[in-house]
């Protein structure tokens, strides 16, 4: 009796813990430090994929803002500051990048110009 009573104990700990994991899979979590070399890279890719798909020339400045989300890979979800000259002004365009660390593939899934109400801002 005391090992099922134990077992039961244990299971009414760990579930919490099971269901709080289950959770943060495909949530977004915001980005702590935007300034990270790799969000960094991460972001700089966004413009540079964009500017090959679209024949344009934005010049990458900063990134803003930013989530990420943990799937089959990891989502990122950036404001990007970019301008279309140098020293021009910039503006900020919303870009969605999808990483598989483990093979070194980073696939561009959106960029466009931010909304004043993105959600990550």
């Amino acid at each position: 009796m005391n090992k099922v009573f134990f077992l039961l104990l244990v299971s009414l700990v760990l579930l919490p813990l099971h269901v709080t994991v289950l959770a943060a899979i495909g949530s977004w979590t915001p980005i702590s430090d935007v300034k990270d070399p790799h969000i960094v890279e991460i972001g700089e890719f966004a413009v540079s994929e964009y500017n090959k798909q679209s024949k344009s020339g934005l010049k990458y400045v900063k990134v803003v803002s930013g989530e990420s989300q943990v799937v089959s890979g990891v989502n990122y979800r950036l404001l990007v500051a970019a301008n279309d000259e140098v020293g021009g002004p910039s503006k900020n365009y919303e870009a969605v990048v999808f990483e598989k660390h483990w093979l070194k593939s980073m696939n561009l899934t959106s960029f466009k110009p931010a909304t004043i109400n993105a959600r990550f801002l």
